[in-house]
C-alpha cells in the first residue's frame, strides 16, 4: 500500500509571499535579490509602475493651492515694502496730508467698521470679506486669518486690487488704514514688526505698481483715540 508523504506548510504569511515571489526567477534573478523585504517592495512598485497608461500623471489628491500674495510670508512681505520705502504716517500727519497734498485714506477695515465711523473723504476697499464656503481648506484659512487679527469668518477679498484701481490710479498718494495699523519697526519682542491688515493691503499696491503708498500709524484706533474728525454712514 503506497504511504502519502505530507507536505509541511509554511507556518505564516509572510512565508507563503516568500515561496510565490521565489518561484519568479524572472523578476528576483538571483545575482539581484536576496528575498530581502525592501527588494519585495520595490519590485512591487515597478509591477504597479507597468500599470499606469504613458503619459498619465498620478497627482497627490491633498495637494494645497498656491499661496496669494497676501498670504506669503511677513518676512518676504516686509523685505519688499521695505525695498519700495514703505514708511508709516501718524494719525495726525496723516490729516495733514490729506486735507493739504491730496492724499488718499484707504479704509481697508469690513464695510460695516467702515460705514460705523471713518475719516472724513476715506475710501473704504475691505481687503477681506465674509467667507462664503466651508471647506477644510477655507476653516483652515480662517485660523491662518485669525492669527493677524482679522475678523472671525472672513477671507481675503479677491477683487481688492481691481476695486482700488477702479477708484485710485497708480500715481495715487495713498495712506492705506486698517484698526490696528501694525509695523514693520523691530522691537524685543517683534524683531520684524508686526503684519496688519494694511501692511498686507499696503504689499498688494506696491506689487501692483503703486508708487506712493505709505501706512497709518496705530492704525484708526489712534485715529478715533486722538479725537480726530470721523464720520458715520449709519
Amino acid at each position: 500500500m503506497a504511504t502519502m508523504t505530507s507536505i509541511p506548510l509554511p507556518s505564516s504569511s509572510s512565508s507563503l509571499h516568500l515561496n510565490t515571489y521565489s518561484s519568479l526567477p524572472t523578476l528576483f534573478p538571483k545575482h539581484t535579490c536576496d528575498h530581502s523585504p525592501c527588494c519585495f517592495r520595490s519590485s512591487r512598485l515597478r509591477l504597479a509602475s507597468k500599470t499606469v497608461p504613458r503619459g498619465l500623471r498620478i497627482r497627490n489628491a491633498a495637494t494645497k493651492p498656491a499661496k496669494s500674495p497676501a498670504e506669503e510670508d511677513w518676512k518676504i512681505k516686509r523685505e519688499y515694502l521695505l525695498q519700495k520705502k514703505v514708511r508709516s504716517v501718524d494719525v495726525k500727519e496723516a490729516l495733514r496730508l490729506q486735507k493739504e497734498n491730496n492724499f488718499v485714506i484707504l479704509d481697508v477695515r469690513p464695510e460695516a467698521d467702515f460705514k460705523e465711523a471713518h475719516p472724513p473723504g476715506a475710501i473704504n476697499v475691505q481687503i477681506y470679506r465674509l467667507i462664503k464656503e466651508w471647506t477644510a481648506w477655507d476653516i483652515a484659512r480662517r485660523a491662518a486669518f485669525a492669527f493677524f487679527g482679522i475678523f472671525s469668518g472672513t477671507e481675503e477679498n479677491p477683487e481688492f486690487i481691481q476695486s482700488v484701481e477702479s477708484k485710485l490710479d497708480k500715481n495715487a498718494k495713498i495712506i492705506v488704514a486698517c484698526s490696528s495699523g501694525g509695523t514693520m519697526k523691530p522691537s524685543q519682542n517683534l524683531p520684524e514688526g508686526q503684519q496688519s491688515r494694511s501692511l498686507i493691503a499696503a504689499y498688494l499696491l506696491v506689487l501692483n505698481g503703486y508708487a506712493n503708498v505709505f501706512y497709518l500709524e496705530g492704525g484708526l484706533y489712534k485715529w478715533f483715540k486722538e479725537e480726530l474728525p470721523s464720520v458715520s454712514e449709519e
